[in-house]
């Protein structure tokens, strides 16, 4: 590991150690400030946000998108800083779940679960939550080019007992977390170039990845679209909800949980990222 990837693996440990010593109050009003501070001096990709916000409700005024895009500030680097305090921050946490029913019924079809979910809410302790409740459970990330922030949120993520499975790994390892009856996680919400497949996400077309609907037609896992939702103060409620394709095709299949989430971020639309370029990639025609 590079210097600098050390430091930063040392300076984010530091971080966790400090922000655990912290009350949940005192986290949150912490964020708070920091988020302001990055809102006003440290706009990065700020400018996109606003342009994203716009394709998707372009009815909005100008005040409402400015005032979506503070509180999305607000919300993920409140997520961040719970993050750092894992496994501290969970203390006093709420979690209410909607949806286990569903989980229940598709593992015990001994096919695995293909869980979708998206860079929406609180997907920290979305994964907490998922990892606690089966033994199993593995999620498909991409390895980050700082090998001591990736070691560091690795380690945060696997407190849960969450494992983890690099992109571009062995596909076999994935098709064995479905055989083995395990829940396998992906996130499924950014642009895919031109190797997507084009699908509608609010009212345009957005390049999406074609993974999720490639392992349900080849092992015909069921797939299931969850999410957590910040309801409150320390108070979170997961989401699970069936994925029911009209067929079983790779469109129709990423057409409709990318309607599932479309809809959930339009009740609230403060809690997704909106800093990605979702429709950077154009199809052919236009």
């Amino acid at each position: 590991m590079k210097l600098f990837h050390q430091i930063t693996y040392f300076l984010l440990s530091l971080l966790k150690k400090w922000t655990s010593f912290l009350s949940p109050k005192t986290r949150y009003r912490f964020a708070n400030r920091l988020a302001g501070i990055i809102y006003r001096y440290i706009p990065v990709r700020q400018d996109l946000a606003h342009k994203n916000i716009k394709i998707a409700l372009p009815e909005w005024s100008h005040e409402r998108v400015e005032k979506t895009i503070k509180n999305t500030y607000q919300f993920f680097t409140h997520n961040f800083v719970q993050f750092l305090a894992f496994p501290k921050s969970w203390e006093g946490v709420k979690l209410n779940a909607s949806g286990i029913k569903l989980l229940d019924n598709s593992l015990e079809q001994k096919k695995g679960i293909i869980m979708i979910s998206a860079h929406f809410g609180t997907w920290e302790l979305f994964v907490k939550w998922v990892g606690n409740y089966w033994h199993n459970c593995v999620g498909v990330v991409h390895r980050q080019n700082n090998r001591g922030a990736d070691r560091f949120a690795r380690e945060q993520r696997e407190l849960c007992g969450v494992k983890h499975i690099f992109r571009k790994e062995p596909i076999e390892k994935m098709y064995n977390v479905l055989s083995q009856n395990g829940i396998f996680c992906l996130v499924s919400d950014q642009d895919a170039k031109n190797t997507g497949v084009f699908v509608d996400f609010f009212g345009k077309p957005a390049s999406t990845h074609k993974g999720a609907a490639l392992f349900h037609m080849k092992t015909k896992s069921p797939i299931i679209f969850g999410v957590c939702i910040q309801t409150g103060f320390q108070q979170y409620q997961v989401e699970f909800l069936p994925v029911i394709p009209k067929s079983q095709t790779i469109k129709d299949i990423t057409q409709a949980y990318t309607s599932i989430l479309e809809k959930i971020v339009r009740q609230h639309p403060e809690q997704y990222f909106w800093f990605h370029r979702r429709w950077k990639t154009k199809p052919i025609s236009e």
